[in-house]
């Protein structure tokens, strides 16, 4: 079934997301077997609000809108919440790296978004996200309200809110980890070769502007250094779908 347009929501989304036709057949969320690497999301600044029409007209009129830093500057003062708590582009950034990436079109990565609300959504290996932060917006609304999006051509479901925790999602034989500055600098393609044959890799990343690097500690079992320098959470996600590619032998 068709993703529909939500009435009076502020980002329109007409044309659904579709399949990645390039891509490998990619790991089913119910394998929990197969050796893949696993990105979580974490802290995601993905929230929507309720925005009222410039019209009037009462809640006919209201419309949702997915608070972000550049169009919310006043409700954010309003709100008295900072601008770094709306930067859904950082998501938005981080899925355009991994889904495009060598290692997803070989069907060896799952991604996970963990919102800073608490909300848990997978994403389809083979969805195709849109390029600009306008529709991709629109589609963010449309999945927290209706939480799921379906393919236009099927029906399967590109993206869909899941139940917590992240941990019964996760193989069972899968090494969770995060990074942080104070943790020793090494190269990921060593550190994913010292993995058993049969072990997965889930990595955290904080989603988020800036913070302390303690948003997964209930879940990992160690934290890793990859850079001497600060690294954005979209460069962080490349090194590991980089160094993941090296140490499987993806091209």
């Amino acid at each position: 079934m068709p993703a529909q347009r939500t009435p009076g929501r502020s980002h329109s989304y007409s044309s659904p997301p579709t399949f990645v036709s390039e891509a490998a057949t990619p790991i089913s969320s119910r394998d929990k077997d197969s050796k893949r690497l696993i990105v979580i999301l974490s802290q995601a600044c993905l929230e929507t609000h309720k925005v009222p029409s410039r019209n009037g007209g009462g809640a006919q009129g209201d419309r949702y809108a997915l608070l972000n830093c550049d169009d919310h500057q006043g409700l954010l003062k309003r709100m008295q919440r900072d601008i770094a708590d709306a930067r859904p582009d950082i998501t938005h950034q981080c899925l355009l790296t991994l889904l495009d990436s060598p290692i997803n079109k070989a069907g060896k990565l799952q991604v996970y978004i963990l919102t800073a609300k608490g909300v848990l959504i997978e994403v389809n290996p083979a969805v195709r996200i849109p390029r600009t932060f306008k529709r991709f917006s629109g589609l963010m609304v449309q999945l927290l309200h209706k939480l799921s999006i379906r393919s236009v051509n099927s029906h399967e479901k590109l993206l869909k809110v899941i139940k917590n925790p992240i941990t019964d999602h996760l193989p069972p034989k899968c090494r969770k980890i995060t990074l942080s500055a104070d943790a020793p600098v090494q190269r990921v393609q060593d550190y994913v070769a010292k993995l058993d044959e049969d072990e997965s890799i889930a990595v955290f990343v904080g989603a988020m502007a800036h913070g302390n690097d303690d948003f997964a500690d209930e879940f990992v079992e160690e934290k890793i250094g990859v850079s001497q320098y600060s690294l954005s959470a979209s460069v962080a996600c490349s090194k590991f779908c980089h160094g993941c590619e090296d140490a499987w032998g993806i091209q």
